[in-house]
Protein backbone atom coordinates (compact mmCIF):
# COMPACT_ATOMS: atom_id res chain seq x y z
CA UNK A 1 0.00 0.00 0.00
CA UNK A 2 0.96 3.73 -0.91
CA UNK A 3 1.31 6.20 2.39
CA UNK A 4 0.23 9.51 0.98
CA UNK A 5 0.68 13.00 2.47
CA UNK A 6 -1.90 15.66 -0.06
CA UNK A 7 -0.41 18.77 0.48
CA UNK A 8 -3.12 21.93 -0.44
CA UNK A 9 -6.90 21.45 -0.18
CA UNK A 10 -8.32 23.72 -3.00
CA UNK A 11 -10.26 22.27 -5.58
CA UNK A 12 -7.89 19.96 -6.96
CA UNK A 13 -6.53 18.84 -3.62
CA UNK A 14 -9.84 17.96 -2.34
CA UNK A 15 -10.13 16.09 -5.62
CA UNK A 16 -7.00 14.48 -5.72
CA UNK A 17 -7.47 13.32 -2.12
CA UNK A 18 -10.86 11.80 -2.36
CA UNK A 19 -9.38 9.87 -5.13
CA UNK A 20 -6.37 8.33 -2.81
CA UNK A 21 -9.69 7.51 -0.30
CA UNK A 22 -11.41 5.67 -2.85
CA UNK A 23 -7.82 3.72 -3.98
CA UNK A 24 -7.50 0.81 -2.27
CA UNK A 25 -3.88 1.03 -3.75
CA UNK A 26 -3.33 4.48 -1.18
CA UNK A 27 -3.73 4.99 2.70
CA UNK A 28 -3.94 8.47 3.00
CA UNK A 29 -1.49 9.38 5.98
CA UNK A 30 -2.02 12.92 6.49
CA UNK A 31 -3.49 16.16 4.68
CA UNK A 32 -1.54 19.70 4.93
CA UNK A 33 -3.28 23.40 4.09
CA UNK A 34 -1.39 26.28 5.63
CA UNK A 35 -5.43 28.11 6.32
CA UNK A 36 -8.42 26.20 8.10
CA UNK A 37 -10.68 24.59 5.01
CA UNK A 38 -13.95 22.98 4.63
CA UNK A 39 -13.41 19.50 3.95
CA UNK A 40 -15.94 16.59 2.96
CA UNK A 41 -16.26 13.92 5.51
CA UNK A 42 -14.65 11.33 3.93
CA UNK A 43 -11.79 13.26 4.69
CA UNK A 44 -12.39 14.56 7.84
CA UNK A 45 -10.52 11.67 9.41
CA UNK A 46 -7.20 12.36 8.21
CA UNK A 47 -3.98 13.68 10.30
CA UNK A 48 -4.11 18.00 9.58
CA UNK A 49 -1.01 19.61 9.08
CA UNK A 50 -0.86 23.52 8.54
CA UNK A 51 2.97 23.00 7.69
CA UNK A 52 4.36 21.30 5.29
CA UNK A 53 8.18 20.97 6.81
CA UNK A 54 6.08 19.21 9.56
CA UNK A 55 4.06 17.05 7.32
CA UNK A 56 6.73 15.29 5.70
CA UNK A 57 8.33 14.82 8.83
CA UNK A 58 6.02 13.32 11.12
CA UNK A 59 3.94 11.41 8.61
CA UNK A 60 7.38 9.86 6.46
CA UNK A 61 5.11 9.37 3.13
CA UNK A 62 5.82 6.88 0.46
CA UNK A 63 3.94 9.46 -1.90
CA UNK A 64 3.68 12.89 -1.72
CA UNK A 65 0.62 14.94 -3.64
CA UNK A 66 1.63 18.48 -4.44
CA UNK A 67 -1.64 20.63 -5.07
CA UNK A 68 -0.70 24.28 -3.76
CA UNK A 69 -0.38 27.40 -5.47
CA UNK A 70 2.45 27.22 -7.74
CA UNK A 71 4.94 29.03 -6.25
CA UNK A 72 6.07 25.89 -3.89
CA UNK A 73 5.48 23.25 -6.68
CA UNK A 74 9.36 22.68 -6.97
CA UNK A 75 10.03 23.49 -3.10
CA UNK A 76 7.51 21.38 -2.29
CA UNK A 77 8.14 18.77 -5.12
CA UNK A 78 12.22 18.44 -4.14
CA UNK A 79 12.16 18.47 -0.61
CA UNK A 80 9.68 15.35 -1.02
CA UNK A 81 11.99 13.73 -3.10
CA UNK A 82 14.72 14.46 -0.69
CA UNK A 83 12.94 12.77 1.99
CA UNK A 84 12.58 9.14 0.13
CA UNK A 85 8.88 10.15 -1.66
CA UNK A 86 7.49 9.96 -5.28
CA UNK A 87 5.75 12.85 -6.25
CA UNK A 88 2.32 13.99 -8.04
CA UNK A 89 2.20 17.50 -8.68
CA UNK A 90 -0.59 19.78 -10.03
CA UNK A 91 0.10 21.46 -13.19
CA UNK A 92 1.99 23.76 -13.54
CA UNK A 93 5.10 21.62 -12.96
CA UNK A 94 6.96 24.58 -11.33
CA UNK A 95 7.07 28.68 -11.64
CA UNK A 96 9.69 29.37 -13.76
CA UNK A 97 11.29 26.50 -16.48
CA UNK A 98 14.69 26.37 -14.54
CA UNK A 99 12.61 25.29 -11.71
CA UNK A 100 10.72 22.91 -13.69
CA UNK A 101 14.25 21.20 -14.80
CA UNK A 102 15.38 21.10 -11.34
CA UNK A 103 12.41 19.08 -10.29
CA UNK A 104 13.31 16.49 -13.30
CA UNK A 105 16.93 16.26 -12.14
CA UNK A 106 16.08 15.41 -9.22
CA UNK A 107 13.44 13.00 -9.83
CA UNK A 108 15.84 11.67 -11.94
CA UNK A 109 19.08 11.61 -9.70
CA UNK A 110 16.77 9.96 -6.44
CA UNK A 111 14.77 7.45 -8.40
CA UNK A 112 11.62 8.82 -7.54
CA UNK A 113 8.50 8.69 -9.32
CA UNK A 114 7.20 12.17 -11.15
CA UNK A 115 4.08 12.31 -12.23
CA UNK A 116 2.57 15.85 -13.42
CA UNK A 117 -1.12 16.35 -13.33
CA UNK A 118 -2.51 16.55 -16.83
CA UNK A 119 -5.35 15.65 -16.70
CA UNK A 120 -6.34 15.64 -20.58
CA UNK A 121 -3.93 12.50 -20.68
CA UNK A 122 -6.29 10.25 -19.31
CA UNK A 123 -9.52 11.49 -20.26
CA UNK A 124 -10.06 9.09 -22.99
CA UNK A 125 -12.03 11.66 -25.56
CA UNK A 126 -9.78 13.94 -25.56
CA UNK A 127 -7.30 11.10 -26.46
CA UNK A 128 -9.77 10.67 -29.66
CA UNK A 129 -9.18 14.19 -30.57
CA UNK A 130 -5.68 13.63 -30.91
CA UNK A 131 -5.98 10.45 -32.99
CA UNK A 132 -8.25 11.90 -35.20
CA UNK A 133 -5.98 14.82 -35.87
CA UNK A 134 -3.16 12.68 -35.98
CA UNK A 135 -4.41 10.91 -38.80
CA UNK A 136 -5.39 14.18 -41.22
CA UNK A 137 -1.43 14.88 -40.90
CA UNK A 138 0.00 18.11 -40.75
CA UNK A 139 1.52 20.60 -40.78
CA UNK A 140 -1.43 22.16 -37.92
CA UNK A 141 -3.56 25.01 -36.92
CA UNK A 142 -4.34 24.75 -33.49
CA UNK A 143 -7.65 27.38 -32.42
CA UNK A 144 -7.71 26.56 -28.63
CA UNK A 145 -8.73 28.46 -25.47
CA UNK A 146 -10.64 28.34 -22.30
CA UNK A 147 -11.93 31.63 -20.65
CA UNK A 148 -13.38 31.75 -17.60
CA UNK A 149 -16.14 33.91 -16.32
CA UNK A 150 -15.71 34.35 -12.17
CA UNK A 151 -17.96 35.96 -9.42
CA UNK A 152 -17.38 35.85 -5.14
CA UNK A 153 -15.36 32.80 -4.06
CA UNK A 154 -14.48 31.99 -7.77
CA UNK A 155 -12.67 35.29 -8.54
CA UNK A 156 -11.13 35.12 -5.15
CA UNK A 157 -9.72 31.94 -5.74
CA UNK A 158 -8.39 33.35 -9.16
CA UNK A 159 -7.18 36.43 -7.91
CA UNK A 160 -4.80 34.38 -5.33
CA UNK A 161 -3.70 32.05 -8.43
CA UNK A 162 -2.98 35.47 -10.09
CA UNK A 163 -0.32 35.83 -7.23
CA UNK A 164 1.91 33.75 -8.56
CA UNK A 165 1.04 32.76 -12.00
CA UNK A 166 -0.63 34.19 -15.27
CA UNK A 167 -4.11 32.35 -16.98
CA UNK A 168 -2.26 31.48 -20.08
CA UNK A 169 0.78 29.46 -17.92
CA UNK A 170 -1.91 28.27 -14.99
CA UNK A 171 -4.60 26.89 -17.61
CA UNK A 172 -2.30 26.99 -21.38
CA UNK A 173 0.15 24.11 -20.12
CA UNK A 174 -2.85 21.86 -20.90
CA UNK A 175 -3.95 22.57 -24.94
CA UNK A 176 -0.20 23.50 -25.77
CA UNK A 177 0.36 19.60 -23.95
CA UNK A 178 -2.09 18.78 -26.38
CA UNK A 179 -0.69 20.43 -29.35
CA UNK A 180 2.19 18.89 -28.97
CA UNK A 181 0.48 15.66 -28.49
CA UNK A 182 -0.63 16.03 -32.20
CA UNK A 183 2.22 17.86 -33.61
CA UNK A 184 5.12 16.24 -32.09
CA UNK A 185 7.12 18.64 -33.56
CA UNK A 186 9.55 21.09 -31.82
CA UNK A 187 8.39 24.68 -30.62
CA UNK A 188 10.85 27.63 -32.21
CA UNK A 189 9.19 30.98 -31.12
CA UNK A 190 6.00 32.23 -29.17
CA UNK A 191 4.46 35.83 -29.48
CA UNK A 192 2.41 36.76 -26.54
CA UNK A 193 0.00 39.92 -25.36
CA UNK A 194 -2.50 40.19 -22.61
CA UNK A 195 -4.07 43.08 -20.74
CA UNK A 196 -4.90 44.02 -17.37
CA UNK A 197 -8.63 44.27 -17.20
CA UNK A 198 -9.34 44.69 -12.93
CA UNK A 199 -7.66 46.73 -10.59
CA UNK A 200 -8.53 44.14 -8.14
CA UNK A 201 -4.96 42.34 -9.25
CA UNK A 202 -1.30 43.76 -9.15
CA UNK A 203 -0.18 46.09 -11.49
CA UNK A 204 2.00 43.71 -12.95
CA UNK A 205 -0.43 41.00 -13.98
CA UNK A 206 -2.80 40.53 -16.36
CA UNK A 207 -6.16 38.45 -16.23
CA UNK A 208 -6.56 38.28 -19.92
CA UNK A 209 -4.13 36.96 -22.47
CA UNK A 210 -3.05 34.87 -25.49
CA UNK A 211 -0.76 33.71 -27.90
CA UNK A 212 0.95 32.29 -30.72
CA UNK A 213 3.24 29.45 -30.89
CA UNK A 214 5.47 28.49 -34.18
CA UNK A 215 6.28 24.95 -34.55
CA UNK A 216 9.31 23.86 -36.84
CA UNK A 217 7.08 21.56 -39.03
CA UNK A 218 5.49 25.28 -40.02
CA UNK A 219 1.89 24.29 -37.46
CA UNK A 220 1.23 26.67 -35.61
CA UNK A 221 -1.02 27.23 -32.49
CA UNK A 222 -3.14 30.17 -30.97
CA UNK A 223 -4.36 29.86 -27.25
CA UNK A 224 -6.50 32.23 -24.73
CA UNK A 225 -6.94 32.26 -21.60
CA UNK A 226 -9.24 34.87 -19.22
CA UNK A 227 -10.87 35.12 -15.39
CA UNK A 228 -12.83 37.60 -14.00
CA UNK A 229 -16.67 38.61 -13.70
CA UNK A 230 -15.72 40.84 -16.81
CA UNK A 231 -15.09 37.65 -19.17
CA UNK A 232 -17.74 37.47 -21.77
CA UNK A 233 -19.37 33.35 -22.08
CA UNK A 234 -19.46 33.89 -25.71
CA UNK A 235 -17.46 31.38 -27.35
CA UNK A 236 -15.32 30.56 -23.79
CA UNK A 237 -14.33 27.09 -25.08
CA UNK A 238 -13.24 26.74 -28.60
CA UNK A 239 -11.06 23.55 -29.73
CA UNK A 240 -9.95 23.66 -33.37
CA UNK A 241 -7.53 21.52 -35.09
CA UNK A 242 -7.01 22.33 -38.66
CA UNK A 243 -4.53 20.66 -41.50
CA UNK A 244 -4.36 20.43 -45.31
CA UNK A 245 -6.34 17.27 -45.16
CA UNK A 246 -9.52 18.72 -43.06
CA UNK A 247 -10.29 19.66 -39.34
CA UNK A 248 -11.55 18.13 -36.18
CA UNK A 249 -13.06 19.98 -33.96
CA UNK A 250 -15.10 20.00 -30.28
CA UNK A 251 -18.40 21.03 -31.27
CA UNK A 252 -20.67 20.23 -28.23
CA UNK A 253 -18.94 21.54 -25.10
CA UNK A 254 -20.40 24.62 -23.85
CA UNK A 255 -23.38 23.16 -21.62
CA UNK A 256 -22.10 23.90 -18.15
CA UNK A 257 -21.20 27.70 -18.14
CA UNK A 258 -17.12 29.02 -17.97
CA UNK A 259 -17.25 28.19 -13.96
CA UNK A 260 -18.37 25.01 -14.45
CA UNK A 261 -15.15 22.44 -13.73
CA UNK A 262 -16.84 20.00 -15.46
CA UNK A 263 -17.46 21.36 -18.70
CA UNK A 264 -13.22 22.23 -18.71
CA UNK A 265 -12.56 18.81 -19.93
CA UNK A 266 -16.16 17.38 -21.64
CA UNK A 267 -15.64 16.91 -25.29
CA UNK A 268 -19.38 15.68 -25.90
CA UNK A 269 -18.87 15.17 -29.58
CA UNK A 270 -16.37 15.71 -32.12
CA UNK A 271 -16.98 16.86 -36.02
CA UNK A 272 -13.86 15.27 -38.70
CA UNK A 273 -14.68 17.50 -41.45
CA UNK A 274 -11.81 15.66 -44.51
CA UNK A 275 -11.23 18.48 -47.06
CA UNK A 276 -12.92 16.17 -49.66
CA UNK A 277 -16.16 16.70 -47.49
CA UNK A 278 -18.17 14.94 -46.09
CA UNK A 279 -18.36 15.48 -42.14
CA UNK A 280 -18.74 12.95 -39.58
CA UNK A 281 -20.24 13.82 -35.99
CA UNK A 282 -18.58 10.99 -33.25
CA UNK A 283 -20.37 11.47 -30.13
CA UNK A 284 -18.73 10.62 -27.10
CA UNK A 285 -21.47 9.87 -24.34
CA UNK A 286 -20.70 8.76 -20.81
CA UNK A 287 -17.62 10.85 -20.72
CA UNK A 288 -15.67 11.06 -17.47
CA UNK A 289 -16.38 13.42 -14.84
CA UNK A 290 -13.49 16.05 -13.10
CA UNK A 291 -13.41 13.28 -10.30
CA UNK A 292 -12.83 10.50 -12.59
CA UNK A 293 -10.40 12.19 -14.16
CA UNK A 294 -8.58 12.67 -10.59
CA UNK A 295 -9.44 8.56 -9.35
CA UNK A 296 -7.97 7.77 -13.26
CA UNK A 297 -4.53 9.89 -12.64
CA UNK A 298 -4.38 8.11 -9.02
CA UNK A 299 -4.77 4.97 -10.63
CA UNK A 300 -1.67 6.07 -13.08
CA UNK A 301 0.17 7.25 -10.39
CA UNK A 302 -0.06 3.72 -8.58
CA UNK A 303 1.15 1.87 -11.56
CA UNK A 304 3.71 4.16 -12.43
CA UNK A 305 5.41 3.32 -8.91
CA UNK A 306 4.36 -0.60 -8.98
CA UNK A 307 5.33 -1.27 -12.28
CA UNK A 308 8.33 1.23 -12.56
CA UNK A 309 7.08 3.01 -15.39
CA UNK A 310 9.47 4.90 -17.31
CA UNK A 311 8.52 8.53 -17.05
CA UNK A 312 11.30 10.52 -18.96
CA UNK A 313 9.24 11.49 -21.56
CA UNK A 314 5.88 12.22 -19.48
CA UNK A 315 8.68 14.81 -17.82
CA UNK A 316 9.94 16.21 -20.24
CA UNK A 317 6.63 17.06 -21.78
CA UNK A 318 5.71 18.89 -19.05
CA UNK A 319 8.76 20.90 -19.37
CA UNK A 320 8.12 21.47 -23.01
CA UNK A 321 4.42 22.90 -22.29
CA UNK A 322 5.42 24.60 -19.43
CA UNK A 323 8.39 26.39 -21.19
CA UNK A 324 6.13 27.58 -23.71
CA UNK A 325 3.64 28.82 -21.68
CA UNK A 326 6.26 30.76 -19.83
CA UNK A 327 7.95 32.19 -23.02
CA UNK A 328 4.43 33.26 -23.81
CA UNK A 329 4.36 35.24 -20.24
CA UNK A 330 7.68 36.65 -21.20
CA UNK A 331 6.52 38.02 -24.39
CA UNK A 332 3.49 39.64 -22.60
CA UNK A 333 5.37 41.40 -20.32
CA UNK A 334 8.51 42.53 -22.70
CA UNK A 335 6.31 43.11 -26.20
CA UNK A 336 8.33 41.20 -28.05
CA UNK A 337 8.65 37.29 -29.36
CA UNK A 338 10.55 34.38 -27.70
CA UNK A 339 12.53 32.22 -29.33
CA UNK A 340 12.79 28.92 -27.91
Amino acid sequence: MIRVLVAGLGNMGRSHALAYHENPEFEIIGLMNRSAVSLPDELLEYPMYTEFSEALDASKPDLVAVCTYTDSHAEYAMAAMDAGAHVFVEKPLAANATDARKVVEKATATGRKLVVGYILRHHPSWQRLIAESRALGGPYVFRMNLNQQSHGSEWETHKSLMKSTSPIVDCGVHYVDVMCQITDAIPVQVRGMGVRLSDEIAPDMYNYGQFQVLFDDNSVGWYEAAWGPMISETAYFVKDVISPNGAVSIVSAESGGSADIDSHTKVGCLRVHPSSGGDQLIDLPDEPGHQDLCNAQAAYMANAINENIDLTRHMSDAVQSLAICLAADESVRSGEPVFL
